[in-house]
């Protein structure tokens, strides 16, 4: 899979591709869903695949910290789209030019001449250009226009008849509800990125940890979980804490883990960190004392968690 950052490095390789345009927050069944239905349509046009994104998203560039916290960030959304096949992701910038451009100007300029679409798959409530003017039904008047078919997704329910949303999932991870999240992503749900220096509080706390750089973009994941942490193919259990850190007087979002078993370096490493059981939320502790004594029974927690499954696998096993 190809990653595209702006209209302007478009090449001729890219163009005459069937697209879908996007958030992607999360990649959940609903996405995959639309994923399958462009996979389908290009191999029958025999022409790219392509899906069109925005960074920062765009209500995250009008609401700012007022905006929905993330599902996924953008690099893991790039690993899950990569998962399904798709050539090409192009990557908006989402900013005053983009936001400024007409319905009739980002038609024109991104889908006839930019990715010369041959069919565009989205969703009946899709707004875009200048004040929202654009949607659906204009993109099928451009479209027939510009000799291009136009189609909306299709709902994809939950076993609850629910609609698979990103919002869902949102909910269901700020809750910590893991399993149902899952349900709803039909994956595991992870962060990866960058360890990079900290405080070294967690150290001096007797808790060493790596801390996982977010780049200020907050998590719907929020407190304190039992995770596993994958580097050079090989697979650690531990305990994070993703937050703000209010103890410590924190304001930036951070995803900080510790690790069981675990000797040498991580810094400058990538590593990808998948959250397996909810432990707490996030609380302000009254003193480094207090807030050493909890990160013990949050670790000693973590343990028993990963315990009982290594023993539900034994005695299944057994079976």
């Amino acid at each position: 899979m190809e990653f595209i950052r702006g209209v302007h490095n478009i090449q001729s390789k890219h163009k005459r591709c069937v697209l879908t345009i996007g958030n992607f927050d999360g990649v959940h069944l609903g996405h995959q869903t639309i994923l399958q239905r462009v996979k389908k349509l290009a191999s029958q046009y025999e022409a790219a695949s392509c899906i069109m994104i925005f960074e920062p998203q765009p209500r995250e560039y009008f609401a700012a910290d007022q905006a929905p916290r993330r599902v996924t960030r953008l690099r893991d959304k790039l690993f899950y789209l990569a998962n399904y096949g798709i050539d090409y992701v192009l990557c908006l910038p989402f900013n005053e030019r983009l936001q400024k451009l007409t319905a009739q100007e980002f038609c024109q300029t991104v889908l006839a001449n930019g990715l010369d679409v041959q069919h565009l798959v989205v969703g009946d409530d899709f707004h875009f250009g200048c004040d929202r003017q654009g949607n659906f039904d204009y993109l099928l008047q451009f479209g027939n226009a510009n000799q291009f078919i136009v189609e909306h997704t299709k709902t994809v329910l939950s076993e609850n008849s629910q609609r698979v949303s990103s919002s869902l999932v949102r909910d269901a991870l700020t809750q910590g509800d893991i399993i149902k999240a899952e349900s709803l992503l039909g994956h595991e749900v992870r962060i990866s990125g960058r360890v990079v220096h900290g405080k070294k509080l967690g150290r001096e706390l007797g808790f060493p940890t790596a801390n996982v750089h977010l780049k200020g973009i907050a998590s719907a994941l929020a407190g304190v979980f039992a995770i596993k942490l994958c580097f050079n193919g090989k697979e650690y259990e531990g305990v994070a804490n993703v937050g703000i850190k209010p103890t410590v007087g924190g304001h930036q979002p951070t995803l900080e883990v510790h690790l069981f078993e675990f000797s040498g370096s991580l810094y400058n490493q990538y590593v990808d960190v998948y959250f397996c059981f909810f432990i707490r939320p996030e609380k302000k502790m009254s003193g480094l004392p207090e807030l050493k004594k909890q990160i013990k029974n949050d670790k000693q927690e973590a343990q028993c968690f990963f315990a009982k499954q290594t023993n539900a696998i034994q005695t299944n096993d057994c079976l």
